[in-house]
């Protein structure tokens, strides 16, 4: 508001001139104070605020220059550093020059003693360099070829010896888990008559009953062997099985005609089926294994009507697939492929002659149309080293199968055929060089080789074992495993009188 707006306000309000210049003078001596001390603050703040900004300035300033300081400070100590690096550098490389001279001259001096001594050599032995370096080979390989001997020998016997240990070690270890029964299946079928009389029925007139039983069977009946009971014979055990149930059937109903003797072979055979099946399915049981093919389950059936060496097959088999599974356990494979490939390793044996292969490719075959695990089918066919293996669990089969047929009193053999073996192993090991004496003992498990001391050193006695036992194993056939044990000896004996 300006001087005349207040003039014009007082006349108004009715003041008189000199009032109203009066208050006038003092509204503006008020304002002009005011004005003055609005300014001072405004300056007053503004001074405050260039300190602040001064101050600010100044520390950023200090804290530049510290850090400037310090980095100077590195510099320094890095110049310092690079600088000993240096003079190590330079050391270094005065050491390696004098290295390198002192090398040059030791070369030199090398050179020099090495044509002295080639002339001194040569003036002496009248001998080239050639001539001269063969004899020192051959000098040095002389001196040098006991100790590598006794090195290898070593080495050998201790690797050898950890190997058979671990092996001992979990052959036991499964072995003693296994809880098996003798086998004393007979190789023929007995069946006891009730009455003296009923040979003549079985016979029938003009032997027709006889006959047609022995047509429709295909096995063979011995009556007159033993008085009150008849003989089946046959090659095949499942036939003989067959006419067994229907012969005695028949010996039941006591109507024997070839009429009734047909329908009872063919419930005979139905049973027979149905047997088969329930065996396969049990020896599952047994060994706790998942469901197979329907194929695979009658063939394993089948097996309990084979023998081997007087061995039920399917006992053994199931054997078998037990000390598989033991061992895998112990060396940390799966048991049950273990146990599913000791089970079927004989079912090739089960199957007709149809198959123009052997038990194992045969059984093979079948498990792998079955859809049988490649690991599986490997270890049925190379169980017998028809064919690589191709895993740990055909390794595993072998020895399985080798346990279980070397257990006492588990598989018989004929007096002829057990001297013949004696006397093909004790031949074999005679026709070695520098074998005097063999003698098989403990029925054929072991032989015992004694070598001409003069003539054979330890090294060659140890060949000797591992050709005799190539030679067994390629040529013999035998039940378990024989050992080999070659003796070298040497004994001097003097008198004092």
């Amino acid at each position: 508001m300006d001087w005349n707006s207040l003039s014009v306000i007082f006349v108004v309000a009715g003041a008189s001139t000199a009032v109203t210049a009066l208050l006038l003078r003092r509204y503006y001596l008020t304002l002009l104070q005011a004005q003055e001390q609005a300014g001072v603050v405004e300056a007053r703040e503004a001074e405050l605020e260039l300190r602040e900004k001064e101050s600010e300035r100044e520390v950023k300033f200090r804290s530049k220059e510290a850090e400037q300081d310090l980095q100077g400070r590195e510099l320094a100590r890095l110049e310092a550093q690079i600088h000993l690096e240096r003079e190590k550098l330079m050391r270094k490389a005065q050491e390696i020059e004098e290295a390198q001279q002192e090398m040059e001259s030791s070369d030199k001096e090398a050179e020099k003693t090495r044509r002295l001594y080639r002339l001194k050599l040569h003036q002496i032995s009248q001998m080239d360099e050639a001539e001269a370096r063969q004899v020192l080979i051959k000098d040095t390989r002389r001196e040098c070829e006991a100790e590598l001997r006794s090195i290898r020998q070593e080495y050998l016997r201790e690797s050898e010896s950890s190997i058979k240990e671990e092996a001992q070690r979990i052959l036991l270890a499964a072995m003693q888990r296994i809880t098996s029964r003798p086998m004393h299946d007979a190789t023929a079928t007995v069946v006891t008559l009730p009455e003296e009389a009923l040979k003549g029925r079985i016979i029938g007139k003009d032997g027709r009953n006889i006959r047609t039983f022995e047509h429709v069977t295909g096995t063979t009946l011995l009556i007159d062997e033993a008085p009150d009971s008849v003989l089946i014979s046959s090659f095949d055990p499942v036939r003989r099985e067959i006419a067994r149930l229907a012969l005695e059937a028949l010996l039941r109903d006591g109507r024997i005609q070839p009429a009734s003797i047909e329908e009872a072979v063919v419930a005979a055979e139905e049973e027979m089926d149905a047997n088969i099946v329930q065996l396969g399915e049990s020896a599952l049981r047994r060994l706790r294994l998942s469901t197979m093919h329907p194929e695979i389950v009658g063939l394993l059936g089948k097996l309990n009507y084979r023998l081997s060496n007087n061995q039920n097959t399917l006992e053994h088999s199931i054997e078998v697939a037990n000390i598989c599974a033991l061992l895998a356990s112990e060396v940390g494979l799966d048991p049950v492929i273990a146990k599913r490939a000791g089970l079927l390793h004989d079912l090739g044996k089960a199957v007709s002659e149809d198959y123009a292969s052997s038990h194992a490719i045969a059984g093979a075959d079948i498990a792998r149309r079955c859809g049988e695990e490649a690991w599986v089918v490997n270890a049925i066919a190379a169980h017998h080293k028809e064919v690589p293996a191709e895993s740990v669990y055909a390794g595993l089969v072998m020895v399985g199968d080798a346990l279980s047929a070397v257990r006492p009193g588990v598989r018989t053999s004929s007096i002829d055929s057990f001297i013949g073996r004696v006397r093909s192993i004790e031949a074999i090991a005679k026709e070695e060089k520098g074998v005097s004496e063999a003698f098989a003992i403990q029925s054929g498990r072991e032989v015992r080789v004694i070598v001409d001391p003069g003539s054979i050193t330890d090294e060659e006695a140890r060949k000797i074992a591992r050709r005799i036992r190539g030679r067994i194993e390629s040529e013999l056939n035998y039940p378990g495993s024989i050992e080999i044990t070659v003796i070298r000896e040497q004994r001097f004996t003097e008198t004092a009188v």
